[in-house]
């Protein structure tokens, strides 16, 4: 019913979508469904139709073609009549009133094979029935299918071939069944029904054994079951037991322990068909095992094993104690029950367990354990050297053994039924003492271990060192019996400076320049401390002077000033460290002088105290900065006649230098970080004074003099061109200054140069030109006392025309000249 109702589903949403769209597409034709002998298709409308010829044409067959005709609002037809696993080609004719063709489409499909026959169908499970039916030509495979008779249960399964089973069905239930054969196509039309029952469930069987030769079994009843059928047999055995029964619950008895049996049950219908089978599985509960040792065991703890004889389909084993302890094993005939009590008496039995239960107890085996140790054990010392173990009285004990070890190794026992054992103990030692019951079961496995220690001895070879200037190192050879050591001093008030094992003590932070009285005291947790141990005396270093003032005496001689906070036998060194030298001065009071420092150094001075103990630390560093020195040479060079250029060589320690020229007529000054400086404001012959100061980076300042300086003679001016009536030129100038120098002068033309040199006095110089209508280049210069022209006179540019004018004209002044 629901494929049908799927089938008509597609039919009306393909007519729904088919006059939607017809007018839009072109006529399309598609296989809707195929059977044995006939198959469906659907086309979409075709525009002005009137009818529908569908003709299917056998494919690679000589069957004849069939055709079927539809009316115009049709758009699904069926062809019949076709054979089974036959190729079709299916053709569709759009046709109009008067048949002629509008349109056509064709599309190919298989009809399904041939319709199967059941042969029989049975069941042998309560949820399936296996069909066997016969197999058709071309078929891929076949559709079991399963109808219940009230309705309620539709199934298909797909399979391969004959036989075939229909699964996931109810338990004494009737069906229709029916089978229908498929290949690429489709699938054929159902064959004729027939109808067969599941049969009934098994019994789900509840198995338990109460005890090693029993097997309860109990199952809740089945329905529509009239009989049951249990049938048992043992692993490993041949034989079995069956029986017939109305009834829910079975008993087994005579079993073998510990062996399992597998049980099958069957359920049987009123119409004596037998229905499904259930096997379950059940082992006996164990024998009783047999337990054959006990053993106590000392080890880390008291201890004992328990061994017992193997049983037949045991598990596990369970051992226990009539005291309430226990062990287990799984794998191995024996286990261990860890700790036990000493002392006492007590019997023990072995549960074997396997899936069905316990078994019974084994028979009871008896066991003794060791006596307890001693509770308290202590060691009493009534007088020195005299010394006895003592122990609390322990119940059920033969006799004790008591044993004395001292920490050096020798050792002392004693046998005693009593409660304490003497022995004689020296200071500075630790005895070991413990003490072990006996009685007829062996000694006590452990016992604890008392420590005893005597009072410790003074140490030895006692020494005490400086190591640093406030610091002594006081060490000594270790003690036996001392724990840890006190060690104190008798300046600080008796302060412990040190309380540890390591027989090595540092007193720091002391006074410098300080006899100190130091003791070691040997101390143990259990004796206390010796407090009989004579000191030890020792200096500490002289304390740090501190560098006050330092004055400077002289070029190179400076006074150091500093304190003097030690005795009057202590001796003083000042030392200045410089980047190249170093210099030192020696006192026992509190100044001495370093004599012979270079200028322009720097020194770090510090000082030290040195006495019989020792060195000081250095005082804190004073800075001594001596004088920048003076540039060994200076050069002044005139660059112009109011311009000069001062060079000097660096001065050690000079980090800036102020130059001056000074004269009547005025000074000229330079304060730079350079080695040159290029000075204005110069007055032309004119003798100047030379002075430097060279200034360190601190402020510390050395006055420089140099030899004079004399400016060069000064330029003339007021230059003019002349042209004399004798075809000669004569230059005329204005001197400033003294006129104590010569004069030369120069001119430079395009067509020729021309120089003349006029003695001391005179303003003019003639040339006797050889070309006229020239332009020169005039320089007038005086000439020093040492030969040489000043070279920075300015030069100035003439016009000179032919003859007809006896006036020169200047046409332009030339640059200075520094060159």
């Amino acid at each position: 019913m629901g494929i049908l109702k799927l089938k008509m589903l597609k039919l009306l949403l393909l007519l729904t979508f088919t006059e939607i769209f017809a007018a839009d597409n072109d006529i399309t034709l598609s296989v809707f469904t195929v059977t044995s002998k006939s198959m469906t298709v659907q086309w979409s409308g075709q525009t002005g139709a009137s009818s529908y010829k569908i003709t299917a044409v056998p494919k690679n067959s000589p069957e004849r073609s069939i055709f079927a005709q539809f009316s115009g609002n049709t758009v699904m037809g069926s062809v019949n009549s076709l054979s089974p696993n036959t190729v079709y080609t299916m053709q569709l004719e759009a046709m109009d009133n008067a048949f002629n063709v509008l349109s056509s489409a064709e599309t190919e499909e298989t009809t399904a094979p041939e319709v199967p026959s059941i042969d029989q169908a049975y069941s042998k499970l309560s949820d399936s029935i296996t069909v066997e039916f016969t197999q058709v030509s071309g078929a891929t495979s076949y559709i079991l299918r399963a109808e219940s008779v009230i309705g309620d249960f539709f199934s298909e399964t797909v399979v391969s071939s004959s036989p075939g089973t229909v699964m996931q069905l109810q338990p004494f239930t009737e069906y229709k069944l029916s089978v229908m054969s498929v290949n690429s196509g489709g699938r054929s039309q159902p064959s004729y029904p027939i109808q067969a029952g599941t049969v009934v469930m098994a019994p789900k069987l509840n198995t338990s054994s109460p005890d090693n030769g029993t097997i309860l079994v109990t199952w809740t009843p089945v329905e529509h079951a009239v009989l049951y059928t249990l049938c048992i047999i043992g692993e490993g055995s041949s034989s079995r037991i069956k029986l017939n029964t109305t009834d829910t619950m079975v008993i087994f008895d005579d079993l073998e322990p510990g062996t399992n049996y597998c049980i099958k049950g069957t359920a049987w219908d009123s119409d004596g068909r037998v229905g499904d089978d259930l096997t379950v599985c059940q082992i006996t509960r164990p024998h009783s095992p047999d337990v054959t040792d006990v053993q106590v065991n000392v080890a880390r703890s008291l201890g004992i094993t328990v061994y017992w004889q193997s049983v037949q389909g045991a598990e596990s084993y369970m051992v226990w104690t009539t005291n309430g302890q226990n062990c287990s094993s799984t794998g191995s005939s024996y286990c261990f029950i860890i700790p036990v009590e000493c002392g006492q008496n007590h019997s023990v039995f072995v549960i074997a367990y396997n899936k069905a239960g316990a078994s019974s107890p084994s028979e009871p085996k008896d066991y003794i354990t060791y006596p307890c140790p001693p509770k308290n054990i202590w060691v009493e010392e009534p007088t020195a050297g005299n010394c006895s173990v003592v122990w609390d009285q322990v119940p059920l004990v033969e006799y004790y053994m008591a044993f004395i070890k001292r920490d050096d190794g020798m050792e002392k026992s004693c046998n005693t039924t009593g409660t304490s054992c003497p022995f004689f103990c020296m200071c500075g030692y630790t005895y070991l003492t413990t003490v072990f019951p006996y009685n007829q079961a062996g000694s006590s496995p452990y016992s604890q271990v008392q420590n005893y220690t005597t009072i410790p001895c003074c140490p030895d070879g006692i020494t005490v060192e400086l190591v640093s200037t406030e610091t002594l190192e006081v060490m000594w050879s270790p003690v036996k019996g001392a724990e840890l050591y006190e060690t104190t001093a008798a300046q600080t008030y008796d302060t412990i400076h040190c309380n540890d094992t390591a027989p090595v003590c540092v007193l720091s932070d002391l006074r410098c320049n300080t006899v100190y009285s130091v003791t070691v005291t040997p101390c143990s947790d259990l004796r206390g401390c010796n407090r009989t141990c004579n000191p030890h005396t020792h200096e500490t270093a002289p304390c740090a002077p501190e560098i006050i003032n330092m004055t400077q005496m002289d070029d190179s001689t400076y006074e150091v000033l500093f304190t003097n906070p030690n005795n009057p036998n202590t001796n003083y060194t000042i030392t200045a460290i410089g980047r190249q030298d170093t210099h030192k001065c020696h006192a026992r009071n509190n100044s001495c002088e370093l004599t012979q420092l270079p200028c322009g150094s720097t020194y770090e001075v510090m000082a030290v105290a040195t006495t019989t103990v020792g060195r000081s630390l250095p005082g804190y560093t004073k800075l001594l900065e001596t004088g920048p020195c003076c540039p060994t040479f200076i050069n002044v060079t005139q660059v112009t006649q109011a311009m000069t250029n001062v060079t000097w060589s660096p001065g050690s320690g000079a980090r800036s230098y102020i130059i001056t020229l000074t004269s009547s007529r005025g000074h000229a000054k330079c304060h730079t970080l350079d080695t040159h400086c290029l000075m204005g404001c110069i007055t032309c012959s004119t003798n100047y004074s030379v002075n430097l100061e060279a200034i360190s980076s601190s402020g510390h300042m050395s006055e420089c003099k140099y030899h004079g300086f004399s400016s060069s003679a000064c330029c003339p001016t007021s230059v003019k061109l002349y042209r004399r009536t004798n075809q000669s030129l004569r230059v005329y100038w204005r001197s400033l200054g003294p006129q104590i120098q010569n004069h030369t002068v120069e001119l430079y033309g395009t067509g020729a140069n021309y120089t003349c040199v006029e003695a001391t006095g005179k303003k003019y110089c003639d040339i006797l030109e050889e070309t006229c209508g020239d332009v020169y280049r005039v320089v007038a210069a005086p000439v020093g006392l040492n030969g040489i022209k000043v070279s920075f006179c300015q030069p100035r540019t003439f016009s000179v025309p032919c003859p007809g004018s006896n006036a020169g004209m200047m046409i332009s002044r030339g640059r200075r000249s520094v060159n």
